[in-house]
């Protein structure tokens, strides 16, 4: 039996406890901060999970075996790092150096550009190389992608058709619009397909397919408005064959894993890949070194494997032998949301819902409890996943549960899955 620990509070790390909690091999669990639907399954640690030795304090006094990261930031500043010479507690995720692979558009690309994987041609700038930038937006065809370099909160990606307007973003971003995350911003070529999300978990050598997915980031239904930290997914994805599948495989996964290996990085955990199909090429838009939210909500309710068993692997050479199974059935996650978002938003107003939820699993994202009443406390509040033979009927039985769920000012979108 093994505790664990599970870094987070949003939808993701409920998704986790829900499936780490099923694992016959899991003791106590912990999750740091948690929500009020992560008190199901295990302790909230109110602990400031950037303070590490915080963290291993705490470690040290639940006795855990395994600290699962949700969120990015705490792989980017090395929390990895931090506990790999420790005795009894192993980080799933990778070190710092590896999560710049996430962490830093341009060491991605520069890493990509290394291995020969594919994605879209781009140019790193900074303020002394500006007009570089300025030629180099000159020379794209619009629409014009932006990103911030270092991490965002989801916040530094922009996509622009004028080209005018591309050059005065480029210098609002370097001025600081994001802040320290585009002192470097990376000017890229657009990629014109359609967008899905392949979920792998290594141990930096070898690796274990986990379901695809594919998010609606969007606000507005038919994929409108302003960008969100996502709206809902759907698992499997219908256009994702195995065609495809072999393409990802050889051109994407496995020249990463060599990467990974060749430059010797520590990687135990979680690799996302952001991809977008080009006329049945798959190109790399993005790495995640860790689950995504809301993908996390879609894909473990459809792995039929133990995932602490999983972690474990990790750890033992095992991973190569292990077998990893998921059910053929669709699932669709709808986000509910607070009114606002993704501007600003009230918290704290009352959310009523039934006590027992039959035929949804209800994951919460933005929760608290206070005075016994659970309330809203984010702008993502609650992620209904639902199950059924194809991505309509899942959706159709998130829908139906729905109605019997309420807050102030609720919205969500009702066309997940709109475009498969």
């Amino acid at each position: 039996m093994y505790n664990v620990l599970i870094i987070g509070g949003g939808g993701r790390e409920h998704a986790l406890a829900w499936k780490i909690k099923k694992s016959p091999k899991c003791g106590q669990l912990h999750i740091a901060p948690g929500n009020a639907g992560t008190l199901q399954f295990g302790q909230n640690l109110v602990i400031d999970v950037s303070d590490f030795k915080a963290v291993e304090a705490a470690a040290k006094e639940h006795a855990i075996d395994y600290i699962v990261v949700g969120p990015e930031k705490p792989l980017v500043d090395g929390i990895y790092d931090h506990f790999e010479n420790h005795p009894n507690v192993k980080v799933i995720g990778p070190s710092a150096a590896a999560a710049q692979l996430e962490g830093s558009k341009s060491f991605a690309n520069a890493f990509m550009d290394e291995f020969d994987i594919p994605t879209a041609g781009s140019l790193a700038v900074d303020q002394s190389t500006i007009q570089a930038g300025m030629d180099y937006i000159d020379a794209q065809k619009p629409p014009i992608v932006l990103k911030a370099d270092g991490l965002a909160a989801g916040k530094g990606v922009l996509i622009i058709r004028d080209k005018a307007e591309a050059k005065t973003e480029l210098q609002s971003m370097l001025d600081g619009k994001f802040g320290e995350a585009s002192k470097t911003v990376v000017i890229e070529e657009f990629l014109d397909g359609i967008e899905f999300s392949v979920f792998v978990i290594t141990d930096g050598k070898s690796y274990k397919m986990l379901p695809t997915a594919k998010d609606y980031k969007r606000i507005g239904e038919g994929d409108t408005g302003l960008n969100t930290g996502g709206m809902g997914a759907v698992s499997p994805v219908p256009f994702v064959d195995e065609a495809l599948m072999h393409k990802v495989r050889s051109r994407i996964i496995e020249p990463t894993i060599n990467g990974i290996r060749k430059r010797r990085y520590a990687y135990k955990g979680f690799i996302f890949f952001g991809l977008i199909n080009v006329d049945g090429d798959p190109y790399v838009i993005e790495y995640n070194c860790r689950l995504g939210d809301p993908e996390t909500e879609v894909i473990l309710p459809r792995l039929d494997t133990d995932l602490v068993e999983l972690f474990e692997h990790l750890y033992t050479e095992k991973l190569p032998t292990a077998s990893v199974r998921f059910t053929p059935n669709t699932v669709a996650t709808i986000m509910l949301v607070s009114g606002g978002y993704p501007g600003s938003y009230t918290k704290k107003l009352p959310i009523l819902m039934p006590e027992k939820i039959e035929d949804s699993i209800v994951f919460h994202a933005g929760t608290a409890v206070e005075d016994g009443q659970l309330v809203t406390n984010g702008g993502r509040v609650l992620a209904v996943s639902s199950e059924g033979p194809d991505h309509q009927a899942a959706l159709r039985t998130s829908l139906d549960t729905i109605r019997n769920i309420s807050f102030a000012g609720m919205y969500y979108r009702k066309d997940i899955g709109f475009d498969l």
